[in-house]
C-alpha cells in the first residue's frame, strides 16, 4: 500500500407552535421554522447549519472523533478551578478582557499582552472576526477541504463563500485566486488532512490577499514542529491574525477557551465587537493555570506525537491510505472498500471516529488517542 499523501480532489463547489385555542397568536409569528418562519432571515432559513461531532452520553465510548485530548489537564487546572469555586469570585463578573491571561500567553508567547482577544473557544474568536470583517454580501474564502464552519460563519452573515481547492501536495495554488476577499481563513495544520502550508507559500498568500486580513487557524499548531507558528509574524504584518484554542493541546475541550493573536491595533477593534464578558471566570482560571503549566504541556504533546507516529504505520499495513500529520489525527482513505461502513461498524463495537465527506471526497480522520485506545482501535480495524 502506497504512503503518499493522498491527494484531494473535492469537487466544485416539526411541530408548529402549540397554542391556547382561545389565544391568537402574536401576529408577528408566520408559518414555518415553528411559526416563525416570516421573521428569521432567509439566509438562517436557507442554511444546514454546522454539525459538530457526536458526543454520545456512553463512558464505555473510546471517542476519536473531535480530537479530544486522551489526557486530563494539568493539576494546577483543578487547583485554580477549585480556587475560584471557594473564593468570592463566582458572583462577580470576570475580567472583561482576560488581563490575567493574557499576561501570562503573552509571556508564553512572546507577544505583548495587548495583542491577545480571548474567546469563549476559537470558534468564539472567528465568529468575531466574521462579524468585525465581512459585510453582509461580503465575500470570505477558505481552501479546501478544510474546517467546515467557515461556510457556516459566511451564510450566518448573509455573506459569499468561496473554496480554494488544494493541490495535490496540500499546498495552496499561485497565485491565490481570490484577491478581493474580506476576509480569508486557513486553517495550519488543516482539518482533516492535518497538512501545513509551507511558510514561503503562505506569506505569498499573506501579501496577495493584502489589504485585507489572512486569519490562520493554528488550532493544531502545537502537534507541529516549534518554529511552525506565524505567532511572532503579527509584528511586522497588519493584516495577519492568528487564531488559537486550549481544546486540544491543553486538554480543555470541555472549558471553552480560545484566542487571538494580532496588532493591537486589530483587537481593540474585535474588542468592540465581543461580547462583555465572554469568558467566565471558570475559564479564565483554567487557561491560565494551563498555559502557565508548561513542563506538564511539553509531556503530553510528546506522548501524543509519539502515539500519532505509530499510528500511521500501523493504519497503512491495514490497507488505508494515510496523509502524514502534523496534528492530533490521522487522514484515513481507501480505494478498495467504501469507508462509512467502517465508521459504522466500529461505532457500533463503541468506538467513534469521524466520517467526513466533502461532496464526494471522503475519509476517516482519526483522532490521536491514549495508546490503549489505539490499541483497541486497531484490534478492532483487523477483524473487520
Amino acid at each position: 500500500m502506497s504512503t503518499t499523501n493522498p491527494s484531494p480532489t473535492p469537487p466544485p463547489r416539526g411541530e408548529g407552535l402549540q397554542t391556547n385555542p382561545t389565544l391568537a397568536p402574536p401576529s408577528f409569528l408566520g408559518k414555518g421554522a415553528g411559526g416563525l418562519g416570516s421573521s428569521v432571515r432567509p439566509n438562517v432559513l436557507a442554511m444546514k447549519g454546522y454539525a459538530p461531532g457526536e458526543q454520545l452520553n456512553d463512558p464505555e465510548i473510546i471517542k476519536l472523533n473531535t480530537n479530544e485530548n486522551p489526557y486530563p489537564p494539568s493539576p494546577r487546572v483543578f487547583e485554580a478551578i477549585q480556587a475560584t469555586l471557594t473564593s468570592n469570585k463566582l458572583r462577580k463578573y470576570p475580567e472583561p478582557l482576560g488581563d490575567t491571561f493574557r499576561r501570562a500567553a503573552g509571556k508564553v508567547l512572546g507577544v505583548d499582552p495587548d495583542c491577545i482577544l480571548i474567546g469563549n473557544g476559537s470558534d468564539d474568536i472567528l465568529t468575531i472576526l466574521t462579524r468585525t470583517f465581512v459585510p453582509e454580501g461580503g465575500l470570505i474564502a477558505s481552501p479546501t477541504p478544510s474546517y467546515i464552519l467557515y461556510k457556516s460563519l459566511a451564510e450566518i452573515q448573509g455573506a459569499r463563500f468561496q473554496t480554494v481547492p488544494f493541490d495535490e501536495n496540500w499546498h495552496l495554488p499561485q497565485p491565490w485566486p481570490i484577491k478581493g476577499a474580506n476576509l480569508t481563513f486557513i486553517p495550519n495544520p488543516n482539518s482533516p488532512s492535518g497538512t501545513m502550508v509551507p511558510k514561503v507559500l503562505m506569506e505569498l498568500v499573506r501579501a496577495q490577499v493584502a489589504p485585507y486580513p489572512l486569519v490562520i487557524d493554528e488550532a493544531y499548531i502545537d502537534f507541529a514542529d516549534d518554529r511552525a507558528s506565524w505567532v511572532q509574524t503579527v509584528k511586522h504584518c497588519d493584516n495577519l491574525i492568528v487564531t488559537r484554542t486550549l481544546s486540544k493541546s491543553y486538554s480543555l475541550a470541555g472549558i471553552r477557551f480560545g484566542f487571538a493573536i494580532a496588532s493591537p491595533d486589530i483587537i481593540r477593534e474585535l474588542t468592540k465587537v465581543k461580547d462583555s464578558y465572554n469568558c467566565d471566570v471558570l475559564s479564565l482560571a483554567a487557561a491560565t493555570a494551563a498555559i502557565e503549566d508548561q513542563e506538564y504541556f511539553a509531556g503530553v504533546r510528546a506522548k501524543i506525537i509519539a502515539t500519532r507516529e505509530r499510528m500511521r504505520p500501523a493504519l497503512t499495513e491495514l490497507g488505508f491510505d494515510v496523509t502524514p500529520s502534523h496534528a492530533n489525527f490521522l487522514w484515513c482513505r481507501r480505494s478498495d472498500r467504501p469507508l462509512k461502513p467502517i465508521y459504522e461498524e466500529l461505532k457500533r463495537r463503541k468506538i467513534l471516529v469521524r466520517y467526513m465527506n466533502y461532496d464526494g471526497y471522503d475519509g476517516l480522520r482519526i483522532s490521536v488517542g491514549s495508546d490503549a485506545e489505539i490499541d483497541k482501535l486497531l484490534a478492532e480495524l483487523k477483524s473487520l
